[in-house]
């Protein structure tokens, strides 16, 4: 499970590169540094939704959701408000 996770979230990263690149946003460190967090926190997430349910625990589910999953949101947010606004001028 874990190798196919892995694979997707290269991937991910790889097309979001080439996505950014071609249309012109100059990506900071930091925005990838809080991209990849949020990457990290979004799969902790799920993979412990996942468990908490197969394991009958449905209320541990919903909190591994409001306890990790809100703040993997809002990390994503902010990603993508600080790729957005760093838009390089056309050339």
């Amino acid at each position: 499970m874990w190798l196919v996770s892995g694979a997707i979230a290269a991937a991910f990263l790889f097309l979001m590169a080439s996505f950014f690149k071609n249309k012109g946003y100059a990506v900071k460190w930091y925005a990838w540094l809080t991209g990849i967090i949020a990457m990290i926190l979004v799969l902790f997430t799920a993979q412990n939704y996942f468990g908490s349910i197969a394991e009958f625990w449905p209320v541990a589910a919903r909190w591994f959701l409001l306890i990790s999953g809100l703040p993997a949101l809002i990390l994503l947010v902010l990603t993508w408000q600080l790729i957005v606004r760093t838009k390089q001028p056309a050339k």
